[in-house]
């Protein structure tokens, strides 16, 4: 009995099954008939590519199935089933003059588009020039494609159409794509068909979900990377009220948020990306931003001393009388690693009601930087990772966070080790750590570590923005930063930004000065209001295993008053 009811729903599924086919290939605008019952004679053609004059290494070539009524164009891995995912092919309907596009995302989700105008818009100049391709006689078809001209060398001769791409599937069946006259896509092969139905060799892709193209094509873009969702719509802001929930914890009085994240093993190569939005959700000013992960890899992290104070964590001292909390990398203690130091603008969305001749604001400000340098630091780990605004405002900030990682398999690793050696953002400014005023002493910021193995092609990825804002505070003051390994000067430079009135959008309630100039406009000592501050990578040669010290100067100006400069460095020793 369960035998005859497994086999009667297998039969119905089966008819459920080719029915929606039906139905789905009618809307594609054949009928079933055309595709099942009476499948056309036609040709299996393999295409190359080459550039200037060079046949491309480990290519997957293009294959192009086509008979009178339909052609499909795929690729020899995806034929043999040997392709990754995502992958994507094209059906295209000559009696309809439609293509469907298949977009396979992995092994059970597909998602389609169908697109019943593009082919008809296609323009083309025909031109007298002929030649022939693999004993074919072509024609020469030219059009412009962003701003990319594109020769087509085409045929008659066979009595069926199709091309390696979208483009000129209606001139006849193309043998010969050109891009600017050095990429080239070139028919290697023309092998004749029995009877078969392009259709039906992609017949499982057709049942994806069907979508506009627009949609189709974010959701093919976004499956070619991963994506590690952080924060979503958050508040930083200063407030007794800000507390912790199960997913996000709040610390000093929530100008931090952090959140635990699980990274994937990141293959060698691959390109790592931070994204953040930010508007205001209340406050006007600029304030200093920084995206970071807590090491665990020693005895104290600096979750130690969010949880039980800034007095908790390595004291340094250089002989100025104060104390800063957790800044260098200690024996038992790593500092917190700065993915990236970004600033808000002036009051972007919440002042946006500030009105000024021919000016439109920005809703929101975009931050987005390359951190691949540190895949070593990340692959496979499950870390904290953290948002600081410093601001006192009740309303604060309201950010979103992604990080990416898109695969490079062809690409070297740059370099396979990174070791964070010190940070003097004081993330914890609202939790009474103290701010990074050490170079107002001639010793400055000093760091000594311990490497077990060599290090090759040693760099520094150093970060450094100038703090004071007043006129004579070090914001708007050139000052050197001189950098010494081992006690020699390895590097110097002078941190500068002068493109701030570049993100003037970003800024509706920015001051305006009586000299035409508005604050936004200033350039500052290395970031602007609304901008990312790129880390600085200085070579450091090969270093030897065993103990080395870095120190870093700057001439900090003097204290005026309650007013005072300083200056939030961070650095991180990569290489091989």
């Amino acid at each position: 009995m369960y035998e005859k009811n497994y086999l009667c729903c297998t039969t119905q599924f089966k008819k459920m099954k080719k029915n929606l086919t039906i139905i789905f290939l009618l809307q594609f605008g054949l009928s079933f008939a055309q595709i099942n019952s009476h499948p056309s004679k036609g040709y299996k053609i393999s295409y190359l590519k080459s550039s200037n004059g060079k046949q491309l290494d480990n290519q997957n070539p293009i294959l192009v199935f086509t008979n009178e009524t339909e052609t499909l164009v795929t690729s020899e891995a995806i034929n043999a089933n040997k392709t990754s995912f995502p992958y994507e092919q094209t059906l295209i309907n000559h009696l309809k003059n439609a293509y469907l596009q298949l977009g396979q995302m992995d092994k059970t989700k597909s998602v389609t588009t169908l697109d019943s105008v593009s082919l008809a818009k296609q323009n083309f100049e025909i031109t007298n020039d002929t030649k022939k391709v693999l004993g074919y006689q072509c024609r020469k078809a030219k059009t412009i494609i962003n701003s990319n001209t594109i020769e087509l060398w085409y045929t008659n001769e066979l009595k069926v159409k199709g091309a390696p791409t979208v483009l000129g599937q209606n001139l006849g069946l193309v043998l010969e794509m050109v891009r600017n006259g050095n990429f080239v896509i070139t028919a290697s092969k023309i092998e004749k068909q029995k009877s078969f139905s392009p259709a039906q060799m992609v017949e499982n892709a057709i049942h994806g979900k069907q979508v506009d193209q627009l949609t189709y094509r974010d959701l093919l873009w976004k499956s070619r990377f991963t994506t590690l969702a952080v924060f979503e719509n958050e508040t930083i802001n200063f407030s007794d009220a800000s507390k912790s929930n199960d997913s996000i914890l709040r610390f000093a009085n929530g100008t931090i948020i952090l959140k635990k994240i699980k990274f994937p093993e990141i293959k060698n190569g691959s390109q790592i990306f931070v994204d953040v939005l930010e508007q205001s959700n209340g406050d006007a000013y600029d304030r200093t931003g920084s995206v970071f992960v807590i090491p665990t890899d020693q005895k104290i992290s600096f979750l130690d001393g969010l949880k039980n104070g800034a007095k908790t964590l390595p004291i340094y001292e250089n002989g100025n009388g104060k104390k800063y909390q957790g800044v260098v990398r200690t024996e038992n203690y790593a500092p917190l690693l700065e993915l990236m130091r970004f600033f808000t603008p002036f009051g972007i969305k919440q002042y946006n009601h500030i009105q000024l001749k021919d000016k439109t604001w920005h809703e929101v400000v975009p931050y987005r930087q390359d951190i691949s340098e540190l895949q070593s630091q990340l692959s496979g780990k499950e870390l904290w990772v953290g948002t600081f605004i410093g601001n006192y405002d009740k309303g604060g900030h309201k950010i979103s966070m992604n990080i990416t990682i898109h695969n490079e398999e062809n690409q070297s690793l740059k370099n396979t080790f990174a070791l964070p050696l010190f940070n003097t953002t004081n993330v914890m400014e609202m939790a009474e750590q103290e701010y990074s005023t050490m170079f107002n002493h001639e010793k400055g910021l000093e760091v000594t570590f311990v490497l077990d193995k060599d290090v090759k092609n040693a760099r520094l990825r150093y970060i450094t923005t100038g703090h004071g804002g007043w006129e004579n505070g070090d914001e708007y003051l050139q000052k050197k930063n001189t950098l010494l390994l081992d006690h020699k000067e390895v590097y110097a430079f002078i941190p500068w930004r002068q493109d701030c009135g570049s993100y003037r959008l970003f800024n509706p309630a920015s001051g305006n000065f009586p000299n035409g100039l508005s604050s936004s406009d200033y350039s500052r000592s290395n970031w602007c209001p609304g901008m990312v501050t790129t880390p600085t990578l200085i070579d450091l040669g090969d270093l030897k295993a065993g103990k080395h010290t870095l120190q870093i100067k700057i001439p900090q100006g003097a204290t005026e008053g309650t007013s005072f400069s300083a200056w939030n460095v961070s650095g991180v020793l990569i290489g091989n």
